[in-house]
């Protein structure tokens, strides 16, 4: 049996090594995703380019949505609007530049001429404690 409850001394890593264990090496993702994120609000917990990263993340989740409901992205005619909720603290003002991590992906994907208008907000919080949840609307050809 396990003793939880002595844990004082030792740290994660160091109770690993001391249970002999070893962690595989991290999976490779088998999709348009990535295993991990940071989680967190920006202007506390999260710089301003981790959360752009985090907005490009979320984004990329977008996309393989749309993908897998559409069953091409090709069909996309246009990024009708954008939504970008963002949790932050209290006194964070960069939420533009966050948000462009969002839009500036889908300027690649698309290309800049598919953007329309887009609304950033800050929020206390988000689902699951992400720190970036973006709302795409698109048109699509039949």
């Amino acid at each position: 049996m396990v003793d939880l409850e002595d844990t004082s001394t030792a740290d994660t890593e160091q109770r690993l090594t001391e249970l002999g264990m070893a962690l595989p090496p991290p999976p490779t993702p088998f999709g348009n995703y990535v295993e991990a994120v940071r989680i967190g609000r920006l202007g506390a917990e999260l710089t301003v380019d981790e959360g752009r990263r985090a907005a490009e993340t979320a984004t990329l989740s977008a996309l393989a949505a749309i993908r897998a409901e559409l069953g091409s992205l090709d069909r996309v005619t246009a990024v009708a609007k954008l939504g970008v909720y963002i949790a932050t603290s209290d006194d964070f003002r960069e939420h533009p530049q966050v948000a462009d991590g969002a839009s500036d992906l889908l300027a690649k994907v698309f290309g800049p001429e598919m953007l329309s208008g887009r609304i950033v907000l800050g929020v206390a919080s988000l689902p699951l404690g992400l720190p970036v949840k973006i709302e795409p609307l698109v048109e699509v050809a039949d």
